[in-house]
């Protein structure tokens, strides 16, 4: 992922030095184990810790050279061959206990489950942030009233507030997603050539994912089947397609025509090279793209589960991009959704004026309601409000109180013009915000 979306701590998990440090580790631990059960020499797997722990305190890391290395698979054609060569450059002859039993892919699938669990811990930690957002914000606006839409056309009040409660409880979810994705995704193989186990023990897996802090694969082929990844990216789809359901509502409410609400518009900040007046809703624009980006890369995570026999590398190059790209790019949205969502500014006066826009219409189910409580058939009761509400919405300019007049002067309801009144009274359609706010965040 370019810079432009891109986070520190989330694109380290995914460089060079962190990928080599991690395949460092899988084979010493392994190479520790097997010197543990007699197959190597103690001390030659403790010297290989030895030597690379020196260098990591001298140099803050194990110091691979990522150019050398690279240079050595220029002639290889194989990046874990050549990492292992780099490897006995540095500890000398006892990197010949390095690998014993082991195959590419135990190095590889167990290092992108490390990768994958570290970057669910970010993108849990993302989301943690987003919901305390989401939450100050809920409980900020909790009773600023404000027409719900349906089909984009005003339907019923609601509240600010239960708007933001709403992506609050759809990203509580999220996270739990994550968490089960984490869980799923972090599991070690090392298990040898197809999986067999014929040249390692399974100790050695069992001791390697303990160090780790990942489960074993109960059974391998000589891979970690892919199952596990497509569901850890259909998580992180979901996930991007819930900060675009946010970001299309904000780009909705942003509207000149609505203006309900905005993204903060900071100072020197320009709308349009050409328009000075210009204040668009570009980071929610933004975050619209980045969710098609991750939803993008779902298809080819799902396409990688079949797999022939025991393995082939057909998944292998679309992990090595869609591995960093789909997390970088999520964990950069989360982040800018929870910026947007912080800062958002709210215009609750255009959303009363708006609210009175159809000068009460909202109000046609409770009259419809209130007809049919009164004796009239559901049709009847149908008919007489949608004939006075049409009247409404032919109307141009000023329709405040006109509902409640039409209905008042229709000879077929027969209700009290007190009794229409009662029906306009926009609490009403408030009374249980207290208890959605308790089911939500309590």
């Amino acid at each position: 992922m370019i810079p432009r979306y891109s986070r520190p701590e989330m694109v380290s998990i995914w460089s060079a030095e962190t990928r080599f440090a991690i395949w460092f580790e899988i084979e010493a631990h392994a190479t520790t184990k097997l010197a543990e059960l007699g197959v190597v020499p103690k001390e030659s797997a403790q010297n290989i810790w030895d030597v690379m722990n020196a260098r990591k305190a001298e140099h803050g890391d194990y110091g691979f050279d990522v150019a050398r290395i690279d240079e050595i698979e220029r002639t290889t054609k194989h990046d874990v061959i050549a990492f292992l060569t780099h490897l006995s450059e540095i500890v000398g002859p006892d990197a010949r206990f390095v690998h014993q039993g082991m195959t590419s892919s135990d190095i590889l699938d167990t290092t992108l489950s490390v990768q994958l669990a570290r970057a669910a811990d970010l993108l849990i930690a993302d989301v943690d942030a987003l919901l305390a957002a989401l939450k100050r914000r809920a409980y900020e606006h909790k009773d600023t009233i404000t027409i719900g839409r349906s089909h984009g056309i005003h339907a019923e009040p609601t509240t600010f507030g239960v708007k933001l409660a709403e992506a609050y409880a759809e990203f509580s979810r999220n996270r739990q997603r994550l968490v089960n994705a984490r869980e799923e995704i972090a599991t070690a193989a090392i298990s040898g050539a197809i999986g067999s186990f014929a040249n390692i023990d399974p100790q050695v897996e069992e001791y390697v994912a303990e160090k780790l802090g990942l489960s074993i694969e109960p059974v391998s082929t000589q891979v970690i089947p892919r199952d596990r990844h497509a569901m850890f990216f259909a998580t992180l789809g979901v996930v991007a397609s819930s900060i675009e359901r946010v970001a299309v509502e904000i780009r909705h409410l942003q509207r000149t025509e609505v203006l309900e609400a905005e993204e903060f518009f900071s100072p020197g900040q320009k709308g349009s090279s050409a328009m000075p007046h210009k204040r668009n809703p570009v980071l929610t624009e933004n975050l619209t793209g980045l969710a098609r980006l991750v939803r993008g890369m779902v298809t080819p995570a799902l396409e990688n589960v079949a797999l022939w026999h025991e393995r082939d590398i057909s998944h292998s190059s679309v992990e090595r991009m869609i591995g960093p790209d789909a997390t970088v790019t999520l964990d950069f949205a989360l982040a800018r959704l929870t910026g947007v969502i912080d800062k958002l500014v709210v215009y609750p006066e255009n959303m009363r004026k708006n609210l009175d826009l159809l000068g009460g219409l909202h109000n046609s189910q409770r009259m419809l309601l209130a007809l049919t409580q009164a004796g009239y058939s559901r049709e009847d009761s149908y008919a007489a409000v949608q004939r006075n509400a049409m009247k409404v919405w032919a109307m141009q300019g000023d329709r405040a109180g006109q509902f409640a007049a039409n209905l008042k002067a229709d000879p077929e309801v027969t209700l009290s013009d007190e009794q229409i009144d009662a029906m306009f009274d926009d609490a009403y359609h408030l009374k249980h915000v207290d208890s959605i706010f308790k089911r939500v965040f309590e």
